[in-house]
């Protein structure tokens, strides 16, 4: 419930913040000025909307596969999606050499659920169906909608950043100091609300962890799939990692700080077995986490929350189904 009020206050404070700007620069410019940095970014977002889903697919090297060639694959999603009452989504395989996993899509019924060869080689079938649960939520939750529609609101503030920063006094007569004080307000609230998208992004894998278990799969097998995926990724050379550095948003966690999350989730797996227990995630509720100042800042500009404190909060769950 607290993750969902988290959201729910979320989205008031960032359409308070874009309706007081609104008011304000309406009222010093005129409606008609904010109506065209309005349309601009809409017009923009609509074209982001429309081909969006291409563009991901065309840069994860997305191949779609049937029934015939991956069963087991088709027979999770189709569970799954069942279970969560949605359409089932499109399964395609991502031919990129980072083990990880995907959803993307305009809708529900548009939706696309990808995983890459390297994550099929990495987890066992408990393990790769608890990150299809979790990509399922995602889909559940309409989360490519909501980050999009909250995507709008920064770009509609560096559009009024920008159109009064530069040159807006002259056009409204000896009020250059006052408009360029506007602009920089509205590039302050732009630079902030980025901020809270991220923090959107943050709190909908939190979520969407959440209703992976609810749709049946055990928190230790989630745990144990993260675990395998931050090493799996810390073992792919920098330079593949740049390619898909655009799209990390997507994954199911942020390669990028794979590295500084290895060191963090050594201290989980006591026995060296490469999975966390039951017992081991036991043992990490009742203790408490520490994340360093800088991995605290890595967390706030991150689309993903800190590894060790996902974990954290999965282990919260297990009393759900152990």
């Amino acid at each position: 419930m607290w993750i969902q009020a988290r959201m729910y206050l979320l989205v008031a404070l960032m359409f308070a913040i874009i309706y007081g700007i609104i008011v304000a620069f309406s009222s010093y410019m005129g409606v008609g000025s904010f109506l065209v940095y309005g349309i601009l970014a809409g017009f923009m977002m609509l074209i982001q909307y429309l081909i969006g889903p291409s563009i991901v697919g065309w840069s994860m090297k997305v191949k779609w596969v049937s029934e015939a060639d991956y069963p087991d694959l088709h027979r999770m999603v189709g569970k799954l999606a069942q279970a969560a009452r949605i359409k089932k989504p499109r399964v395609g395989i991502a031919q990129i050499p980072l083990p990880n996993a995907f959803a993307y899509g305009r809708t529900q019924g548009d939706a696309r659920v990808c995983v890459t060869d390297g994550l099929l080689n990495l987890l066992n079938p408990d393990e790769l169906r608890a990150v299809l649960a979790h990509e399922i939520a995602h889909v559940k939750h309409r989360d490519m909608a909501i980050i999009t529609v909250l995507s709008v609101i920064p770009m509609v503030l560096w559009f009024i950043a920008l159109g009064t920063m530069f040159g807006g006094g002259r056009r409204h007569g000896g009020g250059a100091g006052s408009v360029a004080l506007i602009g920089l307000g509205a590039f302050l609230l732009y630079f902030i609300t980025n901020l809270l998208v991220l923090y959107a992004s943050r709190i909908r894998e939190y979520y969407a962890d959440l209703d992976a278990v609810r749709l049946g799969s055990r928190p230790r097998f989630l745990a144990t799939a993260l675990y395998k995926l931050v090493y799996g990724n810390a073992q792919i050379p920098k330079e593949s990692l740049k390619k898909v550095e655009g799209l990390k948003a997507f994954f199911v966690n942020d390669p990028s700080r794979a590295w500084n999350e290895v060191r963090e989730l050594s201290q989980l797996d006591q026995d060296m077995s490469g999975t966390i227990e039951y017992e081991e995630l036991l043992s990490l509720r009742s203790r408490e986490v520490r994340v360093g100042t800088r991995d605290h800042l890595l967390e706030v500009f991150s689309t993903h929350p800190n590894m060790l404190k996902r974990i954290k909060h999965l282990s919260t769950l297990i009393d759900r189904l152990g």
